[in-house]
C-alpha cells in the first residue's frame, strides 16, 4: 500500500539479529537478506572513505566505505544465486545481490586474494574507524569533508 509519499514499503524485509560486539565473526549481508556473508573479525583491514566517481555511481551517495579482506576468509553462508558480479573497469568486479542491488564487495583480476569489502553491509558491530579519504580529486562537488582524517588524491600510500 503506498504511503503518504507515494512510496510502497515491500512486503517483507530481512532484518538479521545485530551480533554481540564482542564476536569472534563479522556478518552481513544485503538489503533483502538474500545474500549473507561472515568474515574473521580480524580478517577486516582499514576501512577508507572512496570518492572516486564510480564508487559514488555504484554506492549512490558521495563516497563508499570499504576494507579490504583476504578472498580465503570471505565466507558466503547464503545466496551465491543471487550475486552478480559487474566489470565496471578492466579487470576489477562489483559484486551485489541481483534481487535488491546492494553492493557487497569488488575485486581485482590482478589481486585475486582480496576483496574490497563494503562495511554499511556489515551486520555485527564493529569498533573500527574510518581512516582515510582517496580519490578525493574526483570527490562530489557537493559534498565537503570536514574530519581530520588524512586524504589523498588517489589512493593511500602503501594499498594491497
Amino acid at each position: 500500500m503506498p504511503s503518504a509519499t507515494g512510496w510502497s514499503e515491500p512486503a517483507q524485509r530481512a532484518t538479521p539479529e545485530l551480533a554481540p560486539a564482542a564476536t569472534s565473526t563479522l556478518q552481513g549481508g544485503c538489503l533483502c537478506g538474500a545474500v549473507r556473508y561472515e568474515i574473521p573479525a580480524g580478517a577486516l583491514g582499514a576501512i577508507v572513505l572512496c570518492h572516486c566517481s564510480q564508487c559514488r555511481k555504484a554506492q549512490g551517495c558521495a563516497f563508499a566505505a570499504n576494507a579490504p579482506v583476504p578472498a580465503a576468509d570471505f565466507r558466503l553462508l547464503a545466496g551465491a544465486d543471487a550475486l552478480r558480479a559487474y566489470a565496471s573497469s578492466p579487470g576489477k568486479w562489483r559484486s551485489f545481490c541481483g534481487r535488491c542491488g546492494s553492493p557487497i564487495h569488488s575485486h581485482r583480476d590482478g589481486a585475486p586474494e582480496w576483496v574490497r569489502l563494503r562495511i554499511g553491509t556489515l551486520d555485527t558491530p564493529i569498533a573500527a574507524r574510518p581512516s582515510a579519504h582517496i580519490h578525493v580529486a574526483s570527490k562530489a562537488g557537493w559534498w565537503d569533508i570536514r574530519d581530520e582524517l588524512p586524504q589523498y588524491p588517489g589512493l593511500e600510500p602503501g594499498r594491497r
